[in-house]
């Protein structure tokens, strides 16, 4: 019997599809099957899926759109293995994926896990940049776990396994359409579920194409993070706000140059970028990429910080409840 589930929640992405297919369809280890939720696609997939039926053993369901996490339940609940593995419909998988996945799980005790995500060679110069942004020690990303510290890692959905008892007990993922992912892995927490972060399961994460998708996407998450502190308080850390003290005091900073002539804060900015810089020329190698990602951080702790600052001062100033002040956030 097949110990593992990948579950693909997705909306069009048809280019995306084949390409995670292929990477699956490459495993060293072929024993797991794939169910693909088509969540109301404008476009045909199921000619793509088609291509690897022989490949690999698929299951494909298409529904009216709900949103990833509902998508995702869909999928779950038609599982056949003991471990769901949920991955986005853009990432791309190493060979040796599933592989390490059963080592690890055999190996190391938890009810849940995640990996990493990183940069695939083949993507574009902004992809590479964003990825950057997303994953680096001078920004909201790097890795949020370590062998040391399996039990507090905070898996997310696109590259995510869990036991399907455990998922099924709290009900999967919940009824927000953003930070979905967080939601569930402090619902895990709070029911004395553990996780893990494995090391060597990365993925390698498209993420988003343009600097204007990747500011919505961030912008969305820092709405979503005081909804989070809100449905999970024991899990509220001072640093889920540093976005916004970046941003408010890059204004301060604006302030102060204006008013009293002296550009201390300002200078402290061109220091950060300075560093930025040459982290992701160490990096990745690229002095085009390097730049690109100084603009990509940028973008990434002002629409982060801002979406914060927004949902914080709706939720606890204005008292407004969640769906009331982001109905988009939650399925209907």
């Amino acid at each position: 019997m097949n110990t593992i589930s990948i579950i693909i929640a997705i909306f069009n992405r048809r280019d995306e599809l084949f390409e995670l297919l292929k990477s699956l369809s490459h495993q060293t280890d072929k024993a797991f099957e794939v169910i693909i939720v088509d969540d109301g696609s404008s476009i045909d997939l199921r000619p793509t899926v088609e291509l690897f039926h022989e490949m690999l053993n698929i299951q494909f369901f298409r529904k009216d759109n709900s949103g990833p996490g509902l998508s995702r339940n869909f999928g779950a609940y038609r599982a056949k293995a003991e471990w769901l593995v949920f991955v986005d419909s853009d990432v791309i998988v190493e060979t040796d994926y599933i592989q390490n996945i059963k080592k690890n799980i055999a190996e190391i005790p938890c009810d849940a896990f995640g990996g990493a995500d990183k940069a695939h060679k083949g993507f574009n110069l902004m992809q590479k940049a964003i990825s950057y942004s997303m994953t680096s020690v001078f920004t909201t990303g790097g890795i949020r776990g370590s062998k040391k510290a399996v039990t507090r890692f905070q898996p997310r959905s696109f590259n995510m396994g869990v036991k399907k008892s455990a998922f099924e007990k709290v009900g999967g993922f919940s009824e927000m359409r953003i930070g979905e992912d967080p939601d569930l892995s402090m619902t895990l927490w709070e029911n004395g579920f553990v996780t893990a972060f494995f090391d060597n399961i990365g993925v390698y994460h498209k993420r988003r194409v343009d600097f204007g998708k990747f500011s919505k996407q961030v912008y969305q998450f820092g709405c979503a993070r005081p909804i989070l502190n809100q449905r999970h308080p024991k899990y509220v850390k001072i640093s889920f706000a540093f976005p916004s003290l970046f941003l408010i005091g890059y204004m301060l900073g604006f302030i102060e140059y204006f008013t009293i002539g002296k550009g201390f804060i300002l200078a402290m900015y061109g220091f950060y970028t300075f560093l930025v810089f040459f982290h992701a020329l160490y990096k990745t190698r690229n002095i085009s990429i390097a730049g690109m990602a100084v603009i990509s951080t940028y973008i990434q702790m002002f629409s982060y910080g801002y979406g914060f600052l927004k949902s914080w001062f709706l939720l606890n100033i204005l008292r407004m409840k969640p769906e009331e002040a982001f109905p988009q956030h939650f399925h209907k």
